[in-house]
């Protein structure tokens, strides 16, 4: 993704079902657990990497001696700093006693983080607050055991105030904007009374049951406590993604398939998928469950998972990769006359390869079909020359732009800045004809298109192209997302600043403040959660005229090669991700009323000049 979004994050959770002398003999360390975690954080590191922690329970600790302990870092390396502090621990305990790793019980007493249950969580930092205090796991600590616990989570959530006033809890500035302490204070307040009635007994679906039914949102999150339980839930919509992974020695949650693949080098079918409103209950013992907390509804699982943000070496991620680009070859054709001799496909970002295989493809599909045409028409009339040059005739494919290394400068003056930022791709010189080959590039998404027009169509204007068309595998992004992305600004939206200009174009402005009074009308009766009204403000255009306009607001005034856009259709969407349907963020049809609100509230805030959150 060209544009930079904040997003996801990641969790990895581990339960050792054996002795630590059982991995010592079996796989050679009593760090089995701790390396594992290590190994299924860094699979996962796409999912974050402004922050990381990790926490640990240690089981049957004499009273009086820590169990629950957690470690968080926001170094530019957050995931190695752990582990390098954690190695640090135990280098500076073998100073005294050499032989310590051939003891696994001494290693347990002494090692704060070498615990039978394992938690590790990397994060993006968003609305700008990336202070270690907000990294997961968050933890509550009492001097009983069942009392303490230690969370961890993908998600975001749409009703904080509300969960923070049902356990009539006044929160500081800290909690008021964090998901997490809000959903801490809820399951932590069901956990004490579930303690209270049932001491030593702790009966964690019942907490579960009671608290998750409040949460309005998309969520995975994984819990510790320090009786021995664990568990990973998932909303009811399978908004967020969870899977699992089970043998007699590991019990093992992460939010990627391929991490867990990987990391235990396991088949496919081995790692199953935590199902929507199921949790993953993990017992004192060792044993497991799955328990249906909350009635499943219609599956709405992120999109976004796969056209972007899960890695691409889930090889069903891989193939719906390449089907997006498929299924926007036919578009691409039509746009180019089906001029394919002289047009060059690319990709930007890096992250848009698997697509540009698709489209690539779709384009040496079309042309094969053509070149077999054509031979049958000419019948006898061929040499070995003729049917050279026609058989060996392939799309004609380029690595165009190179991104440097994330830039950083000291320079503050806006106009310099901007100068620098058009530095972040450079070209490949040579490999355009200048004023005969169109250039077609395809990206993930097309969110802000601000690296589009201030870095990428100036960088490829000065191959001086005939045309250059941008491709997004992904729908034009109108709306806000409330669910684990950070995107919450109506104004940060290409789209919605195109629907605007059109708006404005045809004298139909006062539709804006018709809609305002509408949103604040819903407001007053406490109703914005009914209906999206921000959905009005698309319903005059055709896509096409939206994508036009875009195409005009991301080319630089001093380029004048022509330049389209070419987005993603949510059916072709559809078809080629055909489990993860939510796409709220494209056509607005938000799985929870929570979105409406925030899509309603988002909008309040772009007509006040509010630069603020809609949630």
């Amino acid at each position: 993704m060209s544009d930079e979004i904040k997003h996801e994050c990641g969790v990895a959770l581990i339960r050792l079902r054996k002795p630590f002398s059982y991995y010592q003999q079996k796989y050679g360390s009593v760090l089995y657990g701790l390396n594992k975690l290590y190994l299924l954080m860094e699979k996962q590191h796409n999912r974050g990497q402004d922050g990381a922690g990790v926490a640990t329970v240690k089981l049957n600790v004499e009273p009086g001696y820590p169990f629950l302990h957690r470690i968080r870092s926001t170094h530019n390396q957050p995931i190695a700093d752990l582990f390098y502090q954690i190695g640090k621990e135990i280098s500076e305990l073998e100073k005294s006693q050499p032989d310590i790793k051939n003891h696994p019980g001494l290693m347990k007493g002494h090692v704060r983080f070498l615990g039978e249950i394992l938690l590790g969580h990397l994060r993006y930092g968003t609305q700008g607050k990336n202070n270690v205090e907000y990294c997961h796991p968050f933890i509550k600590r009492n001097t009983i055991p069942a009392r303490n616990l230690a969370l961890a989570g993908n998600f975001n959530l749409v009703n904080i105030e509300e969960l923070f006033s049902l356990i009539n809890i006044d929160p500081g500035d800290f909690e008021k904007q964090s998901d997490l302490a809000a959903m801490m204070e809820v399951l932590y307040h069901f956990l004490v009374k579930a303690d209270e009635a049932f001491p030593g007994k702790l009966d964690i679906v019942k907490v579960l049951k009671k608290a998750v039914p409040l949460f309005d949102g998309g969520f995975n999150f994984c819990g510790l406590i320090g009786n021995g339980n664990a568990f990973v839930m998932r909303d009811a919509h399978g908004i967020r993604p969870s899977y699992y992974y089970v043998n007699d020695d590991v019990i093992v949650a992460a939010s990627e398939r391929a991490a867990i693949r990987t990391v235990f080098n396991v088949g496919e079918n081995e790692v199953q998928e935590l199902m929507p409103g199921n949790a993953l209950i993990v017992y004192p013992e060792g044993d497991y469950s799955i328990e249906q907390i909350v009635e499943p509804k219609e599956r709405k699982a992120c999109s976004f998972e796969r056209i972007y943000f899960s890695r691409g070496s889930d090889e069903k991620i891989y193939r719906e990769r390449k089907a997006l680009g498929y299924y926007l070859s036919e578009p691409v054709l039509k746009k180019i006359k089906y001029d394919l001799k002289n047009t060059i496909f690319s990709f930007i970002p890096n992250t848009a390869e698997t697509a540009f295989y698709g489209l690539v493809k779709g384009a040496q599909d079309y042309l094969d079909k053509i070149k077999i045409e054509k031979i049958k028409s000419w019948g006898d009339d061929h040499d070995d020359e003729k049917l050279t040059e026609m058989v060996t005739r392939n799309v004609r494919i380029e690595k165009i732009a190179i991104k440097d290394v994330k830039m950083r400068t000291f320079i503050t003056e806006d106009i310099n800045r901007n100068e620098m930022v058009q530095h972040v791709y450079d070209i490949t010189y040579g490999t355009v004809r200048k004023n005969i080959d169109t250039l077609v590039v395809i990206d993930d998404s097309i969110v802000r298109g601000t690296t589009l027009k201030e870095s990428i169509v100036k960088m490829l204007s000065r191959l001086e192209p005939k045309h250059i068309i941008i491709v997004s595998s992904a729908p034009q992004i109108r709306y806000p997302d409330c669910y684990g992305i950070d995107m919450s600004k109506m104004g940060d939206f290409i789209a919605f600043r195109a629907a605007i200009e059109l708006l404005k174009e045809q004298g139909k402005e006062n539709l804006l403040d018709e809609l305002l009074v509408r949103c604040k009308n819903l407001q007053r009766n406490n109703q914005l959660h009914i209906e999206n009204v921000v959905k009005q403000v698309y319903k005059p255009f055709l896509l096409k005229e939206i994508s036009k306009k875009i195409a005009q607001l991301v080319t630089p005034p001093e380029v004048n090669i022509p330049v389209d856009v070419i987005f993603q259709t949510i059916e072709s969407l559809h078809k080629a991700c055909p489990t993860n349907l939510g796409d709220w963020y494209f056509t607005g049809d938000y799985p929870t009323p929570g979105g409406n609100k925030v899509v309603n509230k988002a909008f309040i805030n772009y007509m006040e000049g509010k630069n603020v959150r809609g949630y």
